[in-house]
């Protein structure tokens, strides 16, 4: 499946002025970035998009970061097409956002890149972990979802990582099956670890960019600072103390003062 054969699904929030989209990251679904989109309301429009392979959008038979922010664009242009987007990605939905500014600026008003840079990830164990555990997991024996978050406790010990994860999890006539592309994102961990760079070789965004990084998190460190600037000439960088990777999850208040100032700054 083609990028043009790609409508990603989308719900939208709000009714201010301004119009902004939210790419959430690796197993998680648009309607994640709710609490930061209702609570800023009063200035946007915002549109929640699940990324290919995820929540309600179409599955695709590859991972490739490019044509996911080729769907973003021809999605983004359905809804509005006046190139006044600001869009808000984290994690690997913050590698799609920065691609769809690279590739389609004159879609973007700003960007606001969340805990991610432009480089390549090293190998994490929890990921790889969470993606066989996933795949392991014997719907047929599944009766309910407590069922699920059972047989899942031992290799994802973590309660908060196991309801964000079982979120995909969906009862069909058939019984339960998981609504992400499992499969093609388990196989495709080492693309979704790393940045094209190919595909973005002389490319830049001379627009502004809200670069959010976590401090207790290790995926927006100093030295990848003058990689992101190389694509992203005019990145601020913004630190977010007591938080990790989910910045806007950890620091809810402190990431929604971030968004208004990045949606108000022309004002």
């Amino acid at each position: 499946m083609t990028s043009e054969q790609l409508t990603l699904h989308t719900t939208t929030k709000g009714e201010g002025e301004r119009r902004v989209a939210y790419c959430h990251g690796l197993f998680g679904q648009g309607k994640n970035w709710g609490t930061v989109a209702g609570s800023t309301s009063d200035l946007a429009t915002s549109t929640l998009v699940d990324m290919p392979n995820h929540g309600r959008s179409p599955w695709t038979e590859e991972f490739d970061y490019a044509q996911a922010a080729d769907a973003l664009a021809e999605t983004l242009v359905g809804i509005d097409d006046s190139g006044s987007w600001t869009v808000v990605g984290h994690s690997m939905g913050g590698k799609i956002a920065m691609m769809l500014a690279l590739r389609h600026p004159e879609l973007l008003d700003r960007l606001v890149v969340v805990d991610i840079s432009p480089v390549d990830y090293e190998e994490t164990e929890d990921i790889d972990r969470f993606v066989t555990a996933m795949q392991e997991l014997d719907l047929g024996s599944i009766e309910r979802r407590a069922d699920a978050d059972d047989a899942l406790s031992e290799d994802i010990p973590d309660k908060g990582v196991r309801a964000f994860i079982l979120q995909n999890l969906r009862r069909t006539d058939d019984g339960w099956r998981w609504q992400l592309n499992i499969d093609l994102l388990a196989r495709s961990l080492e693309q979704l670890r790393g940045w094209p760079a190919g595909q973005a070789e002389g490319l830049t965004y001379e627009g502004p960019v809200t670069w959010v990084g976590g401090e207790d998190s290790g995926y927006v460190k100093d030295e990848m600072t003058e990689t992101m600037r190389e694509y992203f000439p005019y990145a601020r960088l913004v630190t977010v103390k007591d938080a990790g990777h989910w910045v806007h999850a950890e620091q809810p208040e402190v990431f929604e003062r971030i968004i208004r100032r990045a949606l108000t700054a022309d004002d």
